[in-house]
């Protein structure tokens, strides 16, 4: 199968790279950015794209693509950071911006680009301008020898450059972004007219692979999935029902009591349809509740609630005579991703999600007892991968809900009045959204029960309520995200519903922040 190799310096977008590549229909394999050619990594390789970086190319210590990958003859798309380093190997300039281009922003070409051969392949059936998405800090003040500029910014900055003499080119923006106009076109052109790459990869071929993957490792052995009935764990647990022997395949369902109004009852009525022989529910309310007492910083609460999953998981385990069991999860590439854990070493961390940098987590998994089998998909992939599966509509279809639960809507310590406060208001915005058909025009939605309080008035008295916030945005992945454009007598008439019916709450605001710079999750 012929392939694409990422090279992974850390960037958050690296594996949008590769799902962005994968959806051409062609295998993509991310490796550490470092990482030296040899036969197994070059087999049906065609191409190498060099990711970006929250690194500086001029920074001591910076990540950097070992030179016998550069030595292979393969052709290049250097992104970034990736287009920085080669640039600075090259001889040229990168310094640090004046003015940081970050998001959308116009690209055109100049007039050179007609006459740059391989640059008019990589940006053929293109228009002279589009809009890119930005996100550098360093900005190529001169190209490298034997480099030529062939598109700049609407600020004047590099923005496309080719190699004279070699297949190599650089972008300063990110094609793989779903808000930059005609990437996929960049990449299409890259993958199939100058790698000459043929398609040979898609979502059943992923399943065959890591279902032969899984039983390799697992063997007879038992699995328990800490499964808690959003898309992710659910479309985890039908993969290892269909990869392994159902047997020794346990579902274990954790009322943490963090979360939605009668989610207990759907996620077992959902869960009992994906034909599981061994299915179990364990309310945990009162440990998850005490073991987050006074505590109001968001990575500790992280951390005490994946711990708390292991610590239930471990009770369960003995009591279910499977004390040696693997502890299977639903985690995302995002996830790991946020918290830092990308395939190399260079990955910062935005935010540790519990099932990722709990310390309990992270010690099973370096006894390799933890098994991922999503951990290299989006959420619309996993989505796809639910259909490949056979589960409903209804389940794929589902908005996604964090693992934390409503530990990371309420901001500030976390009380069980405040669950049922925020349970109630999150239940009402849901149920609007539904009867006015706008559920499913929005990748997420949900409340959040602000840390404040604010002055209102209730009849002719004097109120001192809660504030919440609603979230809803539009997204593909999950890596990028808008806010969903609401018409304003909906956003009225949804925040009356909430404060007539949730005595607790006296007034309502909504986010209209993207990603980024914000995250989704306020937590």
């Amino acid at each position: 199968m012929d392939k694409i190799v990422i090279l992974d310096f850390g960037s958050q977008y690296t594996q949008l790279i590769g799902r962005r590549i994968r959806e051409l229909g062609v295998y993509s394999e991310i490796v550490p950015g470092e990482r030296k050619p040899d036969s197994a990594l070059l087999e049906g390789c065609k191409g190498i794209v060099l990711s970006g970086s929250p690194y500086s190319a001029w920074q001591e210590g910076s990540p950097a693509p070992d030179l016998a990958m550069l030595g292979t003859g393969l052709p290049i798309l250097a992104i970034c950071y990736g287009i920085q380093w080669l640039t600075m190997h090259a001889g040229g300039v990168v310094e640090r911006c004046e003015t940081r281009e970050y998001g959308s922003m116009r690209v055109r070409f100049l007039p050179a680009v007609q006459d740059s051969g391989r640059a008019a392949t990589l940006l053929e059936g293109l228009p002279d301008s589009f809009l890119s998405w930005m996100s550098h800090g360093d900005s190529i003040v001169r190209p490298g020898e034997e480099w030529d500029v062939v598109g700049i910014s609407e600020s004047g900055v590099p923005a496309i450059l080719a190699h004279r003499a070699r297949p190599w080119f650089g972008l300063q923006f990110h094609p793989e972004v779903s808000h930059c106009e005609h990437g996929m076109d960049i990449l299409a052109n890259f993958v199939f007219r100058i790698c000459g790459a043929e398609r040979g990869w898609s979502m059943e071929a992923y399943l065959e692979q890591e279902a032969r993957l899984l039983r390799e490792r697992v063997g007879k052995e038992p699995v328990l999935l800490l499964i808690s009935g959003g898309v992710d764990s659910t479309v985890a647990g039908a993969f290892l029902l269909k990869s392994l022997d159902p047997d020794q395949v346990y579902l274990l369902y954790i009322d943490t009591g963090l979360m939605r109004k009668a989610e207990n009852e759907e996620v077992m009525h959902n869960l009992s349809r994906l034909g599981a022989r061994h299915l179990e529910a364990v309310d945990a309310e009162a440990q998850f509740l005490s073991a987050l007492k006074g505590v109001a910083d968001p990575e500790t609460k992280r951390h005490i609630i994946g711990d708390m999953f292991v610590k239930v998981q471990q009770d369960a385990v003995v009591r279910l005579g499977i004390p040696d069991a693997f502890l299977a999860q639903g985690t995302l590439y995002t996830d790991l991703i946020e918290s830092g854990k990308g395939v190399g070493n260079k990955a910062q961390v935005i935010k540790s999600h519990h099932n990722v940098r709990s310390p309990l987590i992270e010690k099973k998994r370096a006894e390799g007892r933890v098994i991922e089998p999503l951990d290299r998909l989006y959420k619309d992939e996993v989505r796809a991968l639910g259909r490949v599966l056979g589960l409903p509509e209804e389940i794929v279809g589902r908005h996604p809900f964090p693992g934390p639960g409503l530990g990371v809507r309420i901001l500030g310590d976390i009380t069980k009045e405040k669950c049922d406060i925020l349970r109630e208001a999150d239940s009402i915005f849901i149920a609007e959204l539904r009867k006015r058909g706008l559920y499913d025009r929005i990748w997420q939605a949900f409340c959040v029960l602000l840390s404040v309080r604010s002055v209102g008035v209730a009849g002719d008295e004097r109120a001192y309520k809660y504030v919440v916030a609603l979230r809803a945005i539009q997204s593909e992945d999950g890596m990028t995200a808008q806010p969903f454009a609401f018409e304003p007598k909906d956003l009225f008439e949804i925040s009356a519903a909430i404060t007539n019916r949730v005595q607790q709450i006296g007034r309502v605001v909504y986010d209209i922040s993207s990603k980024p710079p914000a995250t989704i999750e306020w937590e």
